[in-house]
């Protein structure tokens, strides 16, 4: 995997006018991750998607000199997202959702992320007759189909019991030791290197003409 580098300068996101995120600024090397913590409503979910190029922003996004406003296919290219949703077809087998990700990434690591993520036994199991944790490991195991520079990964332990947020945390480790990033909305610490980086809500814009003459 090449090395890479991203670079969050000033970015904002608004939603329905609202100021979700305010000036934030990062930066994450090859090797590191970065650890986004903060109560609800913070804006950790919306920062990760603005920087997967999914909603409109200000500041600058950029990832291996590849700037996200001028060059959003190859920014997107670079990275892989994991958020709430796992992103899984409930009629297909767990091995054929697999499958079918690594067909549509070129992908020839199906056995062996099979494997790693615990869903050999169940391969054959319908997705939708599957536990919110096995749904949310085959949901995962997407970001070990392919050499993606940056993951970008929403409360990846949700719904998984100790035994697998380790497993988790070999695949992120495994993905740094790669020489790859990753940038993780999480309320429970992974055992990874990390940094941390705090968010708190954004306080209500308030029009200064509107105030004019009430005090």
């Amino acid at each position: 995997m090449a090395a890479m580098s991203l670079l969050v300068e000033t970015l904002t996101v608004k939603r329905a006018g609202r100021t979700i995120v305010r000036d934030c600024s990062f930066s994450c090397a090859p090797g590191q991750a970065v650890m986004l913590r903060g109560p609800n409503g913070a804006g950790k979910s919306t920062l990760l998607r603005a920087i997967a190029g999914f909603l409109p922003c200000t500041g600058t996004v950029s990832l291996n000199g590849h700037s996200l406003a001028q060059d959003k296919d190859e920014v997107q290219a670079q990275l892989a997202y994991a958020g709430h949703l796992d992103a899984i077809k409930p009629a297909l087998s767990v091995g054929e959702n697999l499958e079918l990700w690594a067909d549509v990434f070129g992908s020839d690591r199906f056995n062996e992320v099979l494997g790693r993520f615990d869903l050999s036994a169940i391969a054959m199991r319908p997705a939708g007759a599957c536990s919110a944790g096995q749904r949310r490991r085959l949901g995962l195991a997407r970001l070990a189909l392919v050499d993606r520079a940056l993951w970008l990964m929403d409360e990846p332990t949700v719904s998984l019991d100790q035994e697998n947020v380790a497993r988790i945390e070999a695949e992120v480790a495994r993905h740094l030791d790669e020489g790859g990033m990753a940038v993780i909305a999480t309320h429970l610490p992974l055992d990874v290197p990390h940094h941390v980086l705090e968010l708190q809500p954004v306080a209500p814009e308030v029009d200064a003409a509107l105030l004019d003459g009430v005090f």
